[in-house]
């Protein structure tokens, strides 16, 4: 079956449908990942967008349970060069196509994608639609321009959950030695010492998994829970998770994590990251096509050491806006020299804009978690210290 895809500029390209038929709009944005392509889907932070993915063959080693990021796909539509109908891997358990029909998501392949992407370099992210049905190029291109834009969209309120929930799984080995084979899946998790509450602006399951690894006991509470509800859970930490769209209409949780600021250690990512940037005083601006792949570097300017980062963003925080007395850099990407990371210099906080749980992607910043639970504890001490002089 033909598809189309069409741009609100008006290029246009058609294809080859894979997946459900139907209609996807959204912002179109591409992805230099070469594998990994069911985390991406299944990440909500996607929510509102159209994935390219830039390396040509997709779907060759299928999907399985194990490696979607939410219980079903965010992305709004896939595109790609080549489609595997046929996958073959040791731990499939279906084909991506089937998935995405199974999902209801709309893809289309056998476009030129290097020039799509080569075009949408140029030009930036831009709204735009597939059809399976609308074949005429002038009218998809018409209807596109009538799609909401990506700015001034709150995305959050759609992938938050609707309640609280608690999480216990921690990492799966998936290459177990022969002395481990036949145990619980449960051989990284540390006993839970600290007691984190989690805000869901469309968090993925490998964070969860991660602060589990890292002995957090874990609660995850919705986008809209207030600061109080927050305190009277007691935690030890709170953790800001990525998300989709712009942050600047979050105000509710800009508001509420303003006065969480300096109560408890907080740790952000991603839209984390943005939230806690607006929460002191600082301004976010739209990328013109932001940062998606599995290979971005970036420095840590207080070692000089250069991670290769995943990271899925498309809008940054104006390193320039943070009040620069009360807060310091600590990442830059070595692309374009925008904010990765920063921490305030006397309060307990610190955020990165990339994804240092990768799923998929390089396990450079995994230490972050580590970092994390070195803020919990040493903030536990010192309350401690204080009660015992009162």
């Amino acid at each position: 079956m033909e598809a189309l895809l069409a741009l609100e500029d008006g290029r246009t390209f058609m294809g080859k449908s894979f997946g459900a038929e139907g209609e996807a709009s959204g912002e179109i944005v591409f992805n230099t990942s070469l594998t990994g392509y069911q985390e991406i889907l299944t990440d909500p932070s996607y929510a509102g967008q159209i994935v390219i993915l830039t390396y040509p063959l997709i779907g060759n080693y299928g999907v399985n349970s194990q490696d979607a990021e939410s219980a079903r796909p965010f992305a709004e539509g896939l595109v790609v060069r080549e489609m595997a109908e046929v996958p073959s891997n040791w731990r499939q358990q279906g084909s991506l196509p089937h998935y995405l029909r199974e999902h209801k998501i709309v893809g289309i392949s056998e476009i030129d994608t290097r020039a799509l992407v080569r075009h949408i370099r140029t030009h930036g992210a831009m709204r735009c639609m597939i059809s399976t049905h609308d074949l005429d190029p002038d009218s998809l291109v018409r209807r596109t321009r009538h799609q909401p834009q990506m700015v001034g969209q709150d995305l959050v309120k759609d992938v938050t959950c609707k309640q609280d929930y608690g999480w216990e799984s921690p990492t799966v080995d998936l290459f177990p030695t022969k002395k481990r084979r036949g145990r619980s899946a449960n051989q990284k998790k540390e006993p839970a010492s600290f007691k984190v509450v989690a805000f869901d602006f469309g968090i993925k399951h490998n964070i969860l998994r991660l602060l589990v690894d890292h002995g957090c006991e874990l609660t995850v509470v919705p986008a809209g829970t207030s600061a109080s509800q927050i305190l009277d859970l007691n935690p030890d930490g709170i953790f800001l998770s990525n998300g989709p769209g712009d942050p600047e209409p979050l105000t509710y949780a800009v508001d509420t994590v303003r006065k969480l600021i300096g109560r408890r250690p907080i740790f952000g990512i991603c839209l984390g990251h943005q939230i806690l940037g607006l929460a002191l005083g600082g301004k976010t601006y739209k990328l013109k096509f932001g940062h998606r792949g599995g290979n971005h570097p970036v420095l840590r300017t207080p070692t000089g050491q250069v991670e290769i980062t995943a990271q899925n963003h498309g809008f940054a925080v104006d390193i320039n806006s943070l009040p620069q007395a009360e807060v310091e850099v600590t990442h830059i990407n070595l692309n374009d020299q925008t904010l990765e990371g920063f921490r305030h210099k006397a309060l307990p906080l610190f955020c990165v804009q990339y994804h240092p749980e990768s799923s998929p992607g390089p396990h450079d910043s995994r230490y972050l978690f580590e970092e994390f639970k070195s803020l919990m504890r040493q903030h536990r001490n010192e309350s401690r210290g204080s009660r015992a002089k009162g």
